[in-house]
């Protein structure tokens, strides 16, 4: 019964973000790499925005974690497009602050935004890389054990295991309502058609509250009594958090140094 449900959560729609290849940072157990990414982040994040070297080489270091996981270049650019609001955002945000003005290209803009807007793209863009790495190297179930390994509330594991396995049950559902509805003549763009649509996203919500009684129900005719099977086998090596850890650690370093020559 629990490999049924692993093959059932990996097997969802959660799979289409794993790049599906052997290296060593696919090998990594998933808590590690989960510790990475937010160790690396809060590096990243606590870089002061004028140190332009150390974002560099926070970029030198993700692209060896890209070689090394064995990622296509064009699957990682094309997955930065989840970007796209924070990076509209910062090419805003120099013409809307206030202080110091500065001409760039001609065009006066505000010295602080240009800063802040530096400091959006080059922090967001980093960390939604790293994102990237650990979401195409580690398949769903391996990230639920890996959670649940770092001590996450098993209510919560729980909670997320039930989302990634029905996520693709749920599309399925909203694809055939698209289908059902554009066979009777709805084809969109007009606001007089709000009325269907709100229609469809409120159906969509009874249907998958309806069919989380049913499961609830048939779970509990199995025996379910609040808390599910254990998702993680085993923890990780010691030379497994060395390896995980080591491009995180460098970029602590890399933090440490910016920050001092920040002062």
């Amino acid at each position: 019964m629990d490999d049924l449900a692993g093959r059932s959560v990996s097997g969802s729609a959660g799979d289409g973000l794993l790049v599906a290849v052997d290296s060593r940072i696919h090998r990594l157990p998933a808590q590690v790499k989960i510790v990475a990414l937010f160790v690396f982040v809060l590096a990243v994040v606590s870089t002061p925005a004028g140190v332009f070297w150390a974002f560099a080489l926070y970029a030198a270091l993700l692209a060896g974690a890209v070689a090394l996981a064995k990622l296509p270049v064009t699957t990682v650019l094309r997955r930065l497009a989840v970007e796209t609001p924070f990076i509209v955002f910062a090419l805003v945000l120099p013409f809307v602050a206030t202080g110091p003005q500065v001409d760039v290209l001609g065009v006066s803009v505000s010295e602080s935004g240009v800063l802040g807007s530096w400091n959006v793209l080059a922090k967001g863009t980093l960390g939604v890389i790293a994102a990237i790495v650990l979401s195409a190297s580690t398949a769903p179930r391996e990230l639920l054990a890996g959670l649940e390994r770092l001590r996450l509330p098993s209510t919560l594991v729980a909670i997320l295991s039930f989302m990634v396995r029905y996520l693709s049950v749920v599309s399925d559902d909203l694809h055939r309502m698209r289908i059902a509805r554009e066979s009777r003549g709805y084809a969109g763009g007009r606001v007089g058609h709000l009325k269907a649509v709100a229609g469809g996203v409120g159906a969509l919500f009874v249907r998958s509250f309806e069919r989380g009684e049913r499961v609830h129900l048939a779970m509990q005719s199995r025996g379910y009594t609040g808390r599910m099977p254990q998702l993680a086998a085993s923890g990780a090596a010691r030379n497994q958090w060395a390896e995980g850890l080591a491009i995180s650690l460098l970029a602590v370093l890399i933090a440490v140094a910016a920050r001092v020559a920040g002062l």
